[in-house]
């Protein structure tokens, strides 16, 4: 898919447009009915970074250190919450890449958002989807980023490697989106995001 379409297919989706309670919501509830969600969620926002390669488009990611309080060791987008200072969900997701991997907010063109998407921790995550233009230095926190790789897009797209899996967790079993990449495991609300992309791109 070229980035044209890629525009197109944006310009015409109403991904996170809905602002009816719960609504065009995404989240771990979507696959585990009957789940409660918080009320006072805490708003955050993530950058889905699509890097623009002579060999075709790829999607960033970062893996956690393992030390973290929140989601160690995990695979996730860049981002974190939204601090009082930033003033749009957009400028929360580039402040967030700059400080975690280095990139700096003018290689990124921003081209919309997916579904606000519940996180069972209690956040309430904007996933901001831009193309980010080479070249760049990853410059990784190294207090919160173990690692910064890529995958491609046409992986993304194909519904063949969209997942599920189930945990138990204090009694309740919980179901999720797996997308195994290689020797990555991408779960939880990362690969639930990566499924609302690929839904808008090429349909569910």
């Amino acid at each position: 898919m070229q980035r044209e379409e890629i525009i197109k297919r944006f310009k015409t989706s109403d991904s996170g447009s809905s602002s009816e309670r719960w609504s065009g919501f995404r989240g771990d509830h979507n696959l585990n009915p009957g789940m409660e969600l918080k009320d006072d969620l805490i708003p955050a926002a993530v950058l889905v970074p699509l890097v623009d390669r002579p060999e075709g488009l790829t999607i960033m990611l970062t893996q956690r250190t393992a030390h973290l309080n929140d989601h160690a060791g995990q695979i996730s987008f860049p981002g974190g919450r939204v601090e009082p200072e930033d003033p749009s969900h957009l400028a929360a997701a580039l402040r967030e890449a700059e400080e975690e991997v280095g990139l700096p907010p003018d290689r990124v063109d921003v081209i919309g958002v997916l579904d606000p998407y519940i996180v069972r921790s209690g956040y309430r995550v904007t996933p901001v989807v831009g193309f980010v233009n080479p070249p760049f230095d990853v410059k990784p926190d190294p207090f919160e980023v173990a690692d910064v790789f890529e995958v491609p897009l046409t992986f993304v797209l194909n519904s063949d490697n969209h997942e599920t899996d189930s945990r138990t967790h204090e009694g309740t079993k919980r179901t999720f989106y797996v997308l195994p990449y290689e020797d990555r495991y991408i779960w939880g609300a990362t690969a639930g995001m990566l499924v609302n992309l690929s839904e808008v791109l090429v349909g569910p």
